[in-house]
């Protein structure tokens, strides 16, 4: 009922498998949860949730309605063995108010392969029925009592972890015979004081819970609840895990063949006498990569060597873009070239120079260890930035492209409402002038949506920089999304710069500059950001208003490896506040990316307000996980339980780091696999 691994109200010490991100809605009651849970690693997850509690306090302008929001984490100690038992310890509502928090450490075991048992002791929540001096209090006196009442939410209460009175839970499940459908029961430790004895939510007459729980054949999990001696409830999860694409996995053209040279006679060089050798080249590889999803930016070439700059268009993956491009050379290039030397382009930006020879991409092709053969024998270097006139260029400039497509823009979670939408219509275009140098814009049309309704303004004692995005929803149906003009440039080695100036978000304008030092084979790299932005019109056409605010901040990034990416920005932040920002991600092979951020300033929690301090949730999602056809979209979110003035960051599109780590370090290796397809 809680959104976590469990029995029904209570926890289990299970674990769900690694990646696997659910979301969770129940109700019982009149109380609505919704939870988003990710299993961060096989051992570790954690938990998200948003819950409507109906006749929580007096009639307010929510109707007697709170809207809570609260995180739990939880660790599985022990694993499951022949003789002993599954543990994990946990705590619930770790960062919150505090109505649901509560701490357990459970045990699970199968005592068949169709039944298995679990019991545990808990603290709050859980250790608030038929409850017993907390032995924890033998080790130090300060775990036999628990603060009453709620915390400042968004404030974690470290000291009132594992403290006060503890009580015992326990529970069987029985999978049936039936196809998905388990039985469960449970002896539950949570009294539910809050409810039933400091209001009259529910009665509560019984601490035995009983379940049916169902699992559809798409994986949805539906399941039906006598709770308390007096309430039924019901909840459906849903969930997905972004190692199992939806699509099955990719539905993409299989990749062009490796054309081998013939064996044992001497490459001629002849061919570099052709007077019209570099226009014929430029035209086949222009044809080829524009048939795979490349695009063809530069290249030189001499009897032995070919460099290729070229950017990925549509592959999502980028050693499946490289890949493909090395074995259309062989179909390309004349034999006696034997080096080959591709460097991906982003934004005008040389990622990488990668070296690979002819004759192990004719030898390992069908090998089937052949992609980890290739990335042994290749060799990753900085790629300087173009020299001006030792490359054929194949792309006129200004090279234009534009769009017209839909749009959708989500509000989730907020304190008054779990979601809020705007529909529309967005015009996107996009000019590079010169290679790094890009002129781009979008136009939005609101169409239907309920974002400019109820939209909270809140007084704050700084300066209202975020607090006030409902006055931008409310103010225009038709605006600005950004209007920039982007110049990227390498200025030494390992080095890489941007400078953006217009209108680079919905609520600020400006000019920002930004130089990231990244070594191709390191895990680390640092950036430095200066911005000066001032406020746009809530009408979010052109203008401004008179706030405006230096900003800036030094990062620092780490791969931290197995797809942890962890990132600390230290500055100052639009409302003038100074602190830092700690995020760390979970990126997959596949492009999937989930994360978490805090930020904490010199702003006091009570300053800042509810929340106490900028913290959230990050996702981006790979379009070609849903379709299955290669693309290079992605679906990016972030949900904050709420938003507020401190802490906030300049929202300026294309950073250099999220531009060009694909293609260095632990990331690129660990995604080689897709090179041969």
């Amino acid at each position: 009922m809680f959104g976590v691994t469990g029995l029904i109200d209570m926890p289990t010490a299970e674990s769900q498998p690694e990646g696997e991100l659910s979301f969770s809605s129940t109700y019982f009651a009149g109380t609505l949860r919704n939870t988003l849970t990710f299993q961060i690693t096989p051992r570790l997850s954690g938990s998200f949730r948003y819950a409507i509690i109906s006749n929580w306090g007096p009639v307010t302008t929510t109707g007697g309605r709170t809207y809570d929001r609260s995180f739990d984490a939880r660790f599985q100690l022990v694993r499951e063995g022949k003789y002993r038992p599954a543990v994990a310890i946990g705590a619930q509502d770790i960062i919150g108010t505090g109505i649901y928090s509560g701490e357990y450490v459970v045990a699970t075991k199968h005592v068949t392969p169709a039944v298995k048992v679990t019991g545990g002791i808990g603290w709050g929540r859980f250790g608030s029925n038929n409850s017993f001096a907390n032995p924890l209090a033998a080790l130090h006196p300060g775990f036999a009592t628990r603060s009453a009442g709620f915390g400042l939410g968004g404030v974690p209460v470290f000291g009132n972890w594992f403290r006060g009175p503890a009580a015992l839970f326990a529970g069987v499940e029985w999978q049936t015979p039936v196809k998905g459908l388990a039985v469960k029961a449970e002896l539950s430790s949570d009294a539910y004081t809050l409810e039933t004895v400091d209001r009259s939510i529910f009665n509560r007459r019984s601490s035995l819970n009983f379940a049916l729980d169902y699992v559809l054949k798409n994986g949805t999990r539906v399941s039906g609840y006598y709770l308390y001696g007096s309430e039924l409830g019901l909840r459906v999860t849903v969930g997905l895990n972004p190692k199992k694409p939806k699509s099955g996995g990719s539905v993409g053209a299989a990749p062009p063949p490796v054309v081998p040279r013939p064996k044992g006679v001497i490459y001629k060089t002849e061919w570099t006498e052709q007077a019209d050798v570099s226009a014929v080249l430029r035209a086949n590889m222009k044809k080829l990569f524009k048939a795979e999803g490349l695009e063809l930016v530069a290249f030189s070439v001499d009897p032995y060597r070919a460099e290729v700059r070229f950017r990925n268009l549509t592959h999502d993956i980028a050693p499946e873009a490289i890949g493909r491009l090395a074995r259309l050379l062989t179909q390309i290039m004349p034999d006696s070239v034997e080096t080959f030397v591709l460097v991906p382009m982003v934004k005008g930006l040389a990622t990488v120079a990668i070296t690979i020879l002819r004759s192990d991409l004719e030898a390992l092709e069908h090998d089937v260890d052949g992609a980890e053969q290739i990335f042994a024998r290749a060799r990753f270097q900085n790629a300087p930035a173009m020299p001006a006139g030792e490359y054929i260029s194949a792309i006129s400039y200004p090279d234009f492209t534009w769009s017209v497509k839909p749009h959708l823009q989500l509000s989730l979670f907020d304190p008054d409402n779990p979601a809020r939408f705007d529909v529309g219509i967005k015009l996107e275009a996009k000019a590079e002038v010169r290679p790094g140098l890009v002129f781009s814009g979008a136009l939005i049309k609101k169409i239907f949506g309920n974002l400019n309704e109820n939209q909270r303004v809140t007084a704050t004692a700084l300066a209202t920089v975020r607090s006030d995005v409902g006055l931008y929803h409310r103010s225009s149906n038709a605006k600005i999304e950004f209007l920039t003009a982007e110049y990227f440039f390498q200025p030494g080695t390992n080095l890489y710069g941007r400078v953006t100036i217009g209108y680079l978000e919905q609520a600020f304008g400006g000019v920002s500059a930004e130089m990231l030092w990244q070594p191709v084979n390191s895990s680390f790299a640092i950036g430095v950001e200066v911005n000066f932005a001032q406020k746009r019109d809530y009408v979010q056409l052109f203008g401004f208003q008179a706030y405006n605010v230096v900003t800036g901040h030094v990062s620092a990034y780490w791969d931290m490896g197995n797809g942890f990416t962890s990132q600390v920005d230290v500055g100052r932040y639009l409302a003038g506040d100074v602190g830092a920002t700690v995020t760390i991600d979970r990126a997959f092979d596949n492009g999937w990316k989930v994360g978490a951020f805090f930020t904490l300033t010199n702003v006091p929690f009570a300053t800042f307000g509810e929340g106490s301090f900028d913290k959230g949730l990050r996702f981006v999602m790979p379009v070609s996980w849903f379709s299955g056809v290669p693309r290079t979209e992605t679906i990016a979110k972030v949900v904050r339980p709420i938003l507020r003035d401190g802490g906030a960051k300049l929202d300026v599109p294309n950073r250099l780091y999220g531009l060009v780590s694909d293609y260095h370090g632990d990331r690129l290796q660990r995604r080689w696999g897709r090179f041969w397809r």
